[in-house]
């Protein structure tokens, strides 16, 4: 895990947002084990309650599942719930971002549409 002392986001969401991002690119696949939370907090020098909470939001999102004993596993869906979050977040906050740029730029609707097409076209490449 990367996290910023420094940074304004606080520990534990780094810790969540680290573990959901692990989540989505599979190194973390559903049904699987996450690191515990000790093991986490040694790793980054944390407090153990800073990782736990980090992970609680995990498992109040339904992400993350408690096994009582065993561990924290990722959930079944979890990957499709994540994508489904962020593409919402993609579109309420970036697209309309992107939208009032262009707007700002006097970039036309027909201009932002074929400037998406080739970036689309680009990007398979």
């Amino acid at each position: 895990m990367q996290l910023d002392a420094t940074s304004l986001v606080p520990l534990y969401q780094q810790i969540s947002d680290e573990l959901v991002t692990g989540i989505l690119t599979g190194e973390y696949p559903e049904a699987s084990q996450v690191p515990s939370t000790t093991q986490l907090a040694r790793e980054e020098q944390l407090n153990p309650a800073t990782v736990l909470k980090g992970m609680n939001q995990l498992v109040d999102a339904g992400l993350l599942e408690k096994r009582r004993g065993v561990g924290m596993f990722v959930a079944t869906g979890a990957v499709a719930a994540v994508k489904r979050r962020r593409r919402q977040e993609f579109i309420t906050v970036q697209l309309q971002q992107l939208i009032a740029d262009a707007r700002a730029l006097d970039i036309s609707e027909e201009e932002l549409v074929q400037g998406i097409e080739e970036g689309y076209d680009n990007a398979r490449d």
